[in-house]
Parts: structure tokens; sequence; C-alpha cells
């Protein structure tokens, strides 16, 4: 069973970027990242690594960034959820989260949770 990430929600948090705004994927190179990416270190996902974020609101290549955690991607068919991460002071729309995180949550039965 995957951990419930709703205590995230609304907490400022450090993300380590593994996967930076403009990089592809290692499996799969035709899966480039509009955004960057990366996990939350000290934390455990329903995968048995770090809890994975995607980071909103910054338009250069990142190494690490701070922000708040602004909603939660919940995958019905996957075995971790994602965090949506933004930098303090941006406001995002429902709409806006799904559309920036579109070229990868295509592949999941994904719903957006506040």
């Amino acid at each position: 069973m995957k951990p419930d990430l709703g205590a995230w929600l609304g907490k400022r948090v450090r993300v380590d970027v593994d996967r930076p705004l403009g990089s592809t994927h290692p499996l799969f190179p035709e899966l480039r990242y509009p955004l960057n990416y990366g996990e939350i270190p000290g934390t455990l996902g329903g995968d048995g690594h770090p809890i994975d974020a995607y980071l909103l609101g910054w338009e250069e290549p990142l190494r690490e960034a701070e922000g708040i955690v602004i909603a939660i991607l919940v995958r019905a068919d996957d075995a971790e959820d994602k965090l949506v991460v933004a930098r303090e002071g941006t406001s995002w729309t429902d709409e806006e989260i799904l559309e920036q995180v579109a070229f990868q949550e295509r592949y999941f039965r994904t719903r957006l949770r506040r």
C-alpha cells in the first residue's frame, strides 16, 4: 500500500533535482522534461525510493530548490504518487498544474489533490 502524501500539502520542502529542465529521461530519451523534477531527500515513496516532485515556477535548470507543496498527483495505476512544489509567491490553477505535468502524467490515470 502506498503512503498517503496528504501531510505534505502546504509544507516547505527542499527538492534535489535529478532531471533538470530540458533534460531527457534516462530510459526514454524521447521524453524531455519541460520543468525541473527531483526528489525530497530523506523520504520514502511507494516505490521504495524518495518521494518525487515536480517543480513549478523556475525557468532555468536547477540542482536543488525550495518551495511549497501545492498539490499531490495521485496515480491510480502506479506504486507512487508525486508532489507538486511551487516557487513561493506563485499561484497555479488546477488546469495549469495538469498542463505542466502532462508530458509525463499522460501515461497514468492521475487525479490532482489539493
